[in-house]
């Protein structure tokens, strides 16, 4: 038995007891667990191993890489910027960014960023190794290139790309990167202790993530849209471990933070934009994420899909819960967040044990459905 922290409310002792559930039958080995229920924590749970070795604990204050649960930080604040004003989804990117404009990107729209239908889901200029880590080489590298398939008439998971296009818009607009302006904006007034560009001070701290043994391009065929999207630039798990990655705004893949962390900020979406005595977005800037913007196979993940405004929506195929409003995405390897507006629910699973999963697994969703028992 692995011995579990923090707190549960004694009407989610189901969540505790899954979590608990995860360590002795689906090989966890450091996670935590948090979940909002009208705005207020009824969940914070922790237990395992920090590292591979299994020598150091997992606290209360570990954080890891999640991953493309990073996403859904780049999508609220964008989804910020344009409940200000300041953005406009439906304005085509040249608006903000100019020189996106080559190679027949003129008409794309930043929906189209918010919802991988942009077209550009990889790269056609090589990147390797610490290419990725420069903000600038990367965007001027998307900015140069021609679409794969026709905007907005599909999506294609953007797994890396995602966030250096969403994050030049917001760099544009706000003259600070994307890493910054979460900071400011978001996660230091929630004081959230997240991070899309994680200082070397936090590194006694991190988690060190196991990685799968497959990696995320999976069966995918040969140049298919699939396999040229995670092979370049590719990604090594092994990477989270060292001062570059963690230290470059990679706003798609490598924001730092813990379950606790996710639901704070997520819990703005949960709650109609206010939590924890703050007001930071408005009712209806929240509702914009239920803008459905494409609901099909997906090119790159082969699994149908519904997009709204930066993160999936609940649909028939892929059910995440009882209720309409319900917003969500997952990292490789595990981590998830799920957001039901109408329940004001916010739920979130951080691991470091990763599983080839790219959009969460067994782990997260056993929980997910334990939170809805518990308010059944």
């Amino acid at each position: 038995m692995v011995d579990i922290h923090g707190a549960c409310d004694d009407r989610f002792a189901a969540v505790k007891a899954t979590f608990q559930d995860n360590f002795t039958e689906r090989g966890d080995v450091g996670a935590c667990v948090a979940v909002t229920y009208q705005g207020e924590y009824v969940v914070d749970l922790w237990g395992g191993h920090r590292d591979e070795a299994r020598s150091l604990p997992w606290e209360e204050n570990t954080i890891v890489n999640v991953y493309s649960s990073t996403k859904t930080m780049a999508a609220i604040s964008a989804l910020l910027l344009a409940d200000h004003g300041e953005i406009n989804f439906y304005e085509p990117v040249k608006t903000y960014w100019p020189e996106f404009a080559q190679n027949g990107k003129d008409k794309i729209e930043v929906r189209h960023l918010m919802s991988h239908s942009a077209g550009l889901s990889g790269m056609d200029e090589p990147m390797r190794g610490e290419d990725v880590y420069d903000w600038d080489r990367m965007v001027e590298a998307l900015a140069r290139q021609a679409p794969w398939w026709e905007p907005g008439t599909a999506s294609g998971y953007h797994a890396l790309t995602q966030g250096h296009l969403i994050g030049e818009v917001v760099r544009r607009v706000t003259g600070q990167s994307i890493g910054n302006f979460f900071r400011t904006e978001l996660a230091e007034p929630l004081d959230a202790d997240f991070h899309i560009g994680t200082g070397a001070e936090h590194n006694h701290r991190i988690g060190e993530l196991i990685p799968p043994v497959t990696g995320p391009a999976g069966t995918a065929e040969e140049n298919s849209i699939a396999a040229r999207t995670f092979a370049n630039p590719a990604v090594d798990a092994l990477a989270s471990r060292t001062d570059g990655w963690r230290q470059a705004e990679i706003p798609a893949a490598n924001g730092h933070g813990n379950a606790r962390s996710l639901v704070r900020v997520q819990s703005l979406v949960a709650n109609g934009g206010s939590v924890f005595g703050k007001r930071l977005i408005s009712e209806e800037g929240c509702k914009a994420i239920f803008d459905e913007q494409s609901n099909s196979l997906d090119l790159v993940l082969g699994v149908p899909i519904r997009f709204g405004m930066g993160y999936g929506l609940t649909s028939e195929l892929m059910p995440m819960g009882p209720n309409e409003h319900i917003c969500y995405w997952g990292g490789w390897g595990g981590s998830s967040i799920v957001v039901d507006q109408d329940a004001k629910l916010c739920v979130s699973y951080v691991m470091n044990k990763m599983e080839a999963d790219l959009l969460g697994d067994q782990r997260g969703f056993k929980l997910l459905q334990a939170a809805y028992e518990s308010i059944a």
